[in-house]
């Protein structure tokens, strides 16, 4: 499947695998990169995590990808475009989150324009969201960086986010401004 696998300049990502257990307990630990993801999950959050992205991908043939640095493959984090239900919507999200290690370096702008490419340029859809908290002011940049604007505070799963939105505004299968 064309979706499994992608790159940036400086990025690998893989498919979300049952085998990627460990980088997902590695990322779910960590306080400083679940601040702003709904904060640490224990085992059981992990593991219902992974299953629920793992139907995902079974259903819709993308979602999670597990982001490695294309240099040294240490794993650095991960990035999304999945569907998520926003108070009673069906949206399809981009995601990201890096490990504290790889911050400070534009890689979620990256990741983030290659994401937007491939909602638009693959999926061919002609809106994304994207969900950051109030606070996220870092976030909030990548996200206005790629073109995104902010709709205001929506409720998901109890916890106030800001919500962001790109619509599409090239005629599908004419390429876009994010490719790379």
């Amino acid at each position: 499947m064309r979706l499994e696998h992608f790159t940036t300049a400086r990025l690998r990502a893989e498919r979300l695998l049952r085998d990627h257990w460990p980088d997902l307990r590695l990322m779910d630990q960590d306080p400083v990169m679940m601040d702003h993801l709904g904060g640490p999950r224990d085992e059981a959050g992990t593991q219902a995590y992974l299953e629920r992205n793992l139907a995902h991908w079974a259903s819709y043939g993308f979602g999670i990808w597990i982001l490695r640095d294309a240099s040294s493959g240490v794993v650095a984090g991960r990035a999304c475009v999945r569907h998520l239900q926003i108070e009673g919507r069906d949206e399809v999200e981009i995601g990201y989150g890096f490990l504290p290690a790889f911050w400070g370096r534009g890689l979620a702008t990256e990741v983030a324009r290659k994401c937007v490419a491939i909602g638009f340029e693959e999926l061919q859809l002609m809106s994304l969201v994207a969900l950051t908290t109030p606070q996220n002011r870092g976030s909030q940049h990548v996200l206005e960086k790629v073109g995104m604007t902010s709709e205001g505070i929506v409720d998901h799963d109890g916890v106030a986010f800001l919500l962001y939105r790109l619509h599409r505004k090239f005629p599908p299968g004419s390429g876009s401004p994010f490719s790379t």
